[in-house]
């Protein structure tokens, strides 16, 4: 029986908690949330259920975390920065720690000082730490490095994700910027507070996996204004507003472009898709009609990786050094 801390209780958490809740051989020991509305509930009702499962939320972190629990998912922040002393105190634990942190799929260009930190804690106490997800995670890094197996060679790689976020969860149509004005957009670009995190992130691992030398790592983020009225379950985008987001990231070698991650997530996507071409040899195109469901997709990622963070070597870890593959039961 694997015994399981979950670390977080947002949206994402809660989903991610109840499909490991769902497995034979797992059983969650404690949650921990900041959130005055859960805290003191029953983690099953924290999450919107009409059921007990005997788990109630906690915000004293180190009081749950002492009971040992083999694995601890950790979903309550993008930046490494914001999140470092939290997986560090897991760690200390004695816990092997899954996390859908964004920075932390590959945070070794981005922030060393903090990745070898980590490093070297989990390898003291002999436990994992894995960041992963689905963007980053899968989608747009390591289902690129999972085709390239059948290539002799690659020279460059495109990857193309087009998401229609009025089938999200409210939260990520906010982060996109559904709603605003183009100059509101911009504003809040500014002060960071619309991006999706994690391409650069995909792009350093990509180089890494591949081979592929990468002397500068670029982003841009745009708006897709609406071209007509848009009508969520959560809000509603006129025609001329802001329906979401458009990023770029390029990774650079000298003046040729390798790397080229494409990101839109915007309300009202007509054709939804997540499409990777490699030019090499062979060439190897793939498209996921529809795309991949973030939400769904994320949970699964995350609980499919705890039986194999449980065994890994210990350390911190990329999704390159872990095979991630579908658990009907664990």
């Amino acid at each position: 029986m694997i015994r399981i801390i979950q670390f977080g209780i947002g949206p994402i958490g809660a989903a991610i908690a109840s499909l490991a809740r769902k497995k034979q051989n797992a059983e969650i020991v404690g949650a921990i949330d900041i959130d005055p509305d859960k805290v003191g509930k029953d983690l099953a009702r924290a999450i919107g259920l009409e059921e007990d499962w005997g788990v109630v939320v906690s915000d004293r972190a180190e009081e749950v975390l002492a009971q040992k629990a083999d694995v601890v998912i950790h979903s309550t922040s993008s930046y490494l920065k914001d999140v470092v002393n939290q997986i560090i105190a897991c760690v200390e634990a004695g816990s092997n720690v899954v996390s859908t942190c964004e920075e932390l799929a590959y945070p070794f260009r981005k922030s060393p000082e903090l990745t070898a930190r980590i490093d070297e804690v989990a390898k003291a106490r002999g436990v994992t730490v894995l960041g992963t997800g689905v963007n980053p995670g899968f989608v747009m890094d390591k289902l690129v490095l999972t085709i390239a197996a059948v290539c002799q060679r690659v020279d460059s790689v495109r990857v193309t994700r087009v998401v229609d976020a009025s089938k999200r969860r409210l939260p990520l149509q906010k982060k996109v910027g559904a709603g605003l004005s183009v100059q509101e957009f911009q504003e809040e670009v500014n002060a960071g507070r619309i991006k999706h995190h994690g391409l650069p992130e995909s792009a350093a691992l990509i180089g890494h996996g591949l081979g592929i030398p990468l002397d500068e790592i670029m982003e841009t983020i745009e708006p897709v204004v609406a071209e007509e009225h848009v009508t969520t379950e959560y809000l509603e985008v006129k025609q001329g507003q802001v329906a979401g987001v458009k990023q770029i990231c390029r990774g650079m070698f000298g003046a040729e472009e390798k790397i080229h991650l494409d990101l839109r997530m915007y309300v009202g996507a007509k054709e939804p898709a997540d499409t990777i071409s490699i030019k090499g040899t062979p060439d190897v195109h793939l498209t996921i009609p529809g795309g991949t469901h973030g939400d769904l997709a994320t949970a699964a990622v995350v609980v499919n990786s705890i039986p194999l963070v449980h065994r890994a070597a210990s350390g911190l870890l990329t999704v390159m050094d872990i095979p991630i593959k579908y658990f009907g039961a664990f």
